[in-house]
């Protein structure tokens, strides 16, 4: 049974901390734990085959932190030392110099080769990690049109940021409850261990990327460990019975790693299997037998020394390369940059980490916190500075500038006051049943003359529309969220995606039922939903030598559009079906730049055989449909693709702000496309066109 309040005092569990000082005792196989969490983090990483779950080593670390801090402070507090000071600063020499080195190093590699978005999410990122805040600004920039987690050196800052959170509020909590009742110390962590894994059970299917980076979701790995530490479950007094327990969480934590992979549900429910994991060999305490001498070994214990450090710098040592590479890495340059972060690590942590670490450091406490103060400082201003300086692009040639503004060339109705995005946030159904929503062509109160809907590319084309509109008089309105299809009832890719679109969607198409809209644009990333996937390695790492799925999965897109038009058609709405853009492959207006800045060819748009057999089956099906309803077609691919091949810039300029939304001024010049539209409905819009 567990044991919720323990009868004797913390200092007296066997093996928890030394009498004298109150600190953790050393255990080698919890340096071997450390090394089995953050190999495969970093093989993971680094894209070696087989470790596809290799992200559970994270958790494993949280379940380790959780351990060793509470034998820490309870063993102070049963001491009478404890400081909070104290407390406080050791964790600073543990984990700041490192860190900050880490970041000082990407800073400068950022500097010199990142483009200005790039460089400004960077400068987040800096602002974010310095003040253990980076698992909020993840969260906060996880949407639709963030940049590819891949542009990130400071991504795995996140569990830091956990772990700091944690720490911060960890000692001050139990600090308190042990002066004011110290007996419901455990019932209390257990109360918000049950509550915190509840809330990401939960998480991982109503608020997945909440679940993945906020502390309360997060924060019962760390309590698991604490619980140990705190005796709940009492230790094994037979030797061989932790031998088991140790064999089996290292049979657990192995299964994770090697059958979890990116489309698990992940953490709730399935993160207890590394987490228990990594508990069994806590509580196992193997030192004998093959787990024991596993966890031991000279080699894990070794790594796991240097485990901090070896997580500190080899996601940056990764992004770099593969960034400057412009593709993804083979085999050996995956294991070359594995090797090459064990080295640094190794460095890390004998020149920068040692140095600041323990009762033996010579570094006194006052220039220790001084030093921490100013560095988080200088790194929130350098932050705040290229944010408002939009990632400095005077430090581009001019030609580059100039390329590298198509970034900004964004449609006004790709914003979150006209698109809402795939978290929800933008419109809302209330604002679609009252037809609130945002204007195209001349403003004139009344009925509209037309609705634009569908997907984000709906948004990036709406321009052209808008402009033709207001040559011809005519007005309307925009209904377009992320990732949806204008399709009510439509299956998508997975479960979530369908129920995600499902109440958008059916809001829009009462909306044009209700108001009796005769006109309606619908426009669609059609490629991607027929063939139900992307280009592979969209946006940096792109190669259209690799060729794309074409495998034609158009049923349930074909039912939904079959439906759906023939629904319009009963109540006499006309639909105009436009057919999408080709799709770039690259994030053109970063390609482009560094394509003129290094003197390299800027003609890296995919051949036209790659285009139209990506293209195909889209192309087909709204053919099909369009002729079955008498729908009208528009076709954007050849204004863009002509003479055997697609361009990527006109007159200088990008013809996409990303790899596959065109840019305003794009969108803008292809209104031609849709004018005779709106001249061969004029009767039935009731506008003069001339």
């Amino acid at each position: 049974m567990l044991n919720l309040v323990p009868t004797q005092r913390f200092a007296d569990i066997p093996q928890a901390v030394d009498p004298n000082s109150g600190a953790p005792v050393y255990r080698p196989d919890i340096d071997g734990l450390r090394a089995i969490a953050i190999l495969p983090v970093v093989l993971y990483h680094a894209g070696i085959s087989g470790f596809q779950g290799g992200f559970v080593g994270v958790d494993v670390f949280f379940v380790i932190s959780g351990y060793l801090m509470a034998l820490r402070i309870m063993g102070g507090i049963d001491n009478g030392d404890f400081s909070l000071l104290r407390f406080y600063e050791s964790r600073i020499r543990r984990i700041f110099p490192a860190l900050f080195a880490m970041i000082a190093a990407s800073t400068l590699m950022a500097w010199f080769f990142f483009m200005p978005v790039e460089f400004e999410y960077f400068a987040r990122s800096v602002k974010a990690a310095a003040l253990f805040v980076s698992n909020v600004q993840l969260n906060r920039e996880s949407g639709y049109f963030d940049i590819s987690a891949q542009l990130k050196p400071l991504l795995h800052t996140w569990s830091l940021a956990i772990e700091e959170q944690f720490y911060i509020v960890f000692p001050l909590l139990l600090v308190i409850i042990n002066r004011i009742a110290r007996k419901c110390v455990t019932p209390v962590l257990i109360a918000i261990f049950a509550a915190s894994l509840g809330a990401s059970i939960w998480g991982v299917y109503y608020r997945p990327v909440e679940a993945f980076y906020l502390s309360p979701y997060r924060v019962w790995e760390l309590l698991l460990g604490a619980l140990l530490a705190l005796g709940v479950v009492p230790r094994p007094k037979q030797q061989f019975i932790g031998e088991i327990l140790a064999c089996a969480g290292i049979l657990m934590i192995g299964f994770a790693v090697l059958s979890f992979n990116d489309d698990t549900s992940f953490p709730g429910l399935t993160a207890l299997v590394p987490c228990v994991g990594a508990a069994l060999i806590i509580q196992g305490r193997a030192a004998r037998g093959p787990a024991g001498r596993l966890l031991t070994s000279a080699p894990l214990v070794f790594i796991g020394l240097v485990s901090y450090s070896l997580y500190l710098w080899h996601w940056p040592i990764i992004v770099f390369t593969r960034y400057l590479n412009g593709h993804e890495l083979s085999a050996v340059q995956s294991g070359l940059l594995v090797a090459i972060s064990f080295v640094v690590a190794v460095f890390s942590w004998h020149f920068i980490e040692r140095p600041f670490r323990g009762h033996t450091s010579r570094i006194p406490r006052k220039p220790v916190f001084a030093a921490a103060t100013a560095t988080i400082a200088a790194f929130v201003v350098f932050g705040y500075y290229v944010i408002s300086e939009v990632g400095l692009p005077g430090r581009l040639s001019p030609d580059a500038q100039k390329i590298y503004s198509a970034a900004y060339d964004e449609s006004p109705y790709s914003g979150s006051k006209c698109l809402q995005d795939t978290s929800g946030r933008g419109p809302s159904l209330s604002d679609i049943e009252k037809g609130n929503l945002c204007r195209l062509g001349v403003a004139r109160s009344g009925n509209v003359n037309f609705l634009v809907w569908g997907d984000s590319h709906s948004g990036s084309m709406a321009p052209a529309i808008d402009v033709a509109a207001r040559q011809a008089g005519a007005s309307g309105i925009f209904a377009g969220r992320a990732s949806c299809p204008p399709l009510p009832d439509v299956e998508l890719k997975t479960e979530k995606d369908t129920l995600r679109c499902v109440d958008y969607n059916a809001a829009v198409r009462d909306l044009i039922v209700r108001k009796r809209i005769p006109l309606v644009f619908m426009i669609a990333y059609w490629p991607k939903y027929v063939l139900r996937s992307e280009l592979p390695n969209q946006g940096l790492y792109f190669d259209p030598k690799v060729r794309p799925p074409l495998d034609d999965r158009s049923a349930p897109i074909a039912a939904a559009l079959d439906q759906t038009l023939a629904e319009l058609k009963r109540q006499g709405t006309q639909v105009v079906l436009v057919m999408d853009v080709p799709e770039m492959g690259h994030f053109m207006p970063e390609a482009l730049a560094k394509a003129t800045t290094r003197g390299t060819s800027t003609d890296i748009a995919p051949s036209w055989t790659y285009t139209w057999e990506r293209q195909a089956a889209s192309r087909d099906m709204i053919t099909e449909y369009a002729a079955k309803y008498g729908a009208t077609t528009v076709d954007a691919l050849q204004a863009i693709c002509a003479n055997g091949r697609c361009d990527s810039m006109r007159n200088g300029l990008p013809l996409y702000k990303d790899s596959d939304h065109i840019t305003a001024t794009t969108a803008r010049s292809l209104s031609y496309l849709y004018t005779p539209v709106f001249k061969s409905l004029a009767g039935a819009l009731g506008i003069a066109v001339d």
